[in-house]
């Protein structure tokens, strides 16, 4: 099926199922109650969830295939972000021009970077990505003012000189991205009983987007050429005795990676018309990392999980504040409900990074292949379970 084996194949096609229906998924519990706080099923959010999934899709082949570790990825995120801006002020409103101008301008980008920092490997090379990404970052902010916009970033504007498009609405309003007159802000509303789903045109359109960058990454993990990127992985020094020269490979990835990262940059600001040169900072590259690492790196669901935990921390987790603790509280007396939220309000709100430190922590201690080996650990001992539980039912007693 699509040309892949049948575990792949399964394994794309439950992705599909998720990414369809999450809506559903998302919004679990009904709106108004206590733990509606916990929904996530609104536009915005599921928006980030696929965007930054592609973002950390792209990282893994080239970490999680070749080991080599980039701490400036970030760069060509907020590179692809201000190509798509430029490209709606110039040319027109439709996001797949400046979607494409993304990817392209990344890609380039990514091969220079790339070009110079595979001369070095290891932490060398790490510390090359994390200078260059800095360098990018600081010229988008204080140099490169008239393209970045500086610290106010890149936006769109009523004079903007649009070619194949009005500069403004009949309104006297910027216009938004579209795809050939469907906006991207567009949503329906279901309401069955106390629940609500909103179904997002932008949402679908980015969720698209990344079942095609995921179909492309196993067919890069299952080729060849991902054979080679895990050999350069497990002994780049035995590869060279072969004759093989692992440099085009690893800048190939390099490059594959990049755009990537680009396709992402320019769905964000397909989804919000808006470049900054925050997107480019080294806490945007680490972010990357941390995604991949604790979904669990070299496996292909791994960074999508990732990418949505972190995601879903940072945008549910840290609205919660003492208020909503205390009724959820409210149950106990008085001296034990202000001890109890006394001991978790470090954890949410603007403490939830101290909640992340330390799942990252347990899962690099106990689970050093992330959640999908916890996944599979969990799977393991419930087939063993079931063998156990067939064998004790087929035997039989002697008789008497």
């Amino acid at each position: 099926m699509f040309g892949l084996e049948k575990k792949d194949a399964r394994l794309l096609l439950l992705v599909i199922g998720l990414t369809l229906f999450a809506p559903f998924i998302l919004n679990p519990f009904p709106e108004g109650s206590a733990l509606a706080q916990f929904n996530a099923g609104y536009p915005d959010l599921m928006q980030r969830f696929v965007i930054f999934g592609i973002f950390a899709i792209g990282f893994n082949i080239l970490f999680g295939l070749t080991g080599y570790l980039s701490f400036g990825h970030a760069a060509f995120l907020g590179v692809g972000s201000y190509a798509a801006v430029w490209m709606f002020k110039l040319l027109s409103m439709n996001v797949i021009p400046a979607i494409m101008l993304s990817v392209v301008i990344s890609g380039l980008f990514a091969l220079l970077i790339g070009f110079v920092s595979l001369r070095r490997s290891g932490i060398y090379f790490s510390i090359l990505t994390l200078a260059f990404a800095q360098m990018m970052f600081a010229l988008a902010y204080s140099v490169l003012t008239p393209i970045t916009g500086g610290e106010t970033g890149l936006q769109l504007a009523l004079d903007d000189p649009r070619i194949l498009g009005a500069s403004q609405t009949p309104g006297g309003n910027i216009p938004v991205p579209g795809l050939f007159g469907l906006e991207m802000r567009d949503s329906f509303d279901l309401v069955v009983g106390s629940w609500v789903f909103t179904f997002n045109a932008g949402y679908y359109f980015c969720a698209v987007i990344m079942l095609l960058a995921f179909y492309l990454a196993i067919r890069i993990f299952r080729s060849p050429f991902g054979m080679m990127l895990r050999a350069i992985k497990s002994n780049q020094q035995r590869l060279n005795y072969t004759g093989l020269s692992p440099r085009p490979y690893t800048l190939a990835a390099f490059v594959i990676s990049g755009m990537y990262a680009g396709l992402a940059g320019g769905l964000m600001a397909s989804m919000d018309p808006l470049a900054g040169a925050e997107r480019m900072f080294w806490t945007a590259s680490g972010e990357v990392v941390l995604m991949t690492i604790l979904g669990g790196a070299g496996t292909l669901i791994g960074p999508v999980l990732g990418a949505g935990i972190i995601k879903y921390m940072e945008n549910i987790l840290s609205k919660i504040n003492s208020d909503i603790l205390h009724s959820w509280f409210a149950f106990l007396p008085d001296g034990l409900e202000d001890f109890v939220v006394t001991i978790m309000y470090p954890f949410i709100g603007k403490g939830w990074h101290l909640t992340l430190g330390i799942i990252f922590m347990l899962v690099v201690i106990f689970l050093p292949g992330g959640l999908v080996e916890g996944g599979q650990r969990m799977g393991r001992l419930l087939r063993r379970k079931k063998a156990d539980d067939d064998t004790k039912s087929s035997s039989t007693e002697p008789a008497e």
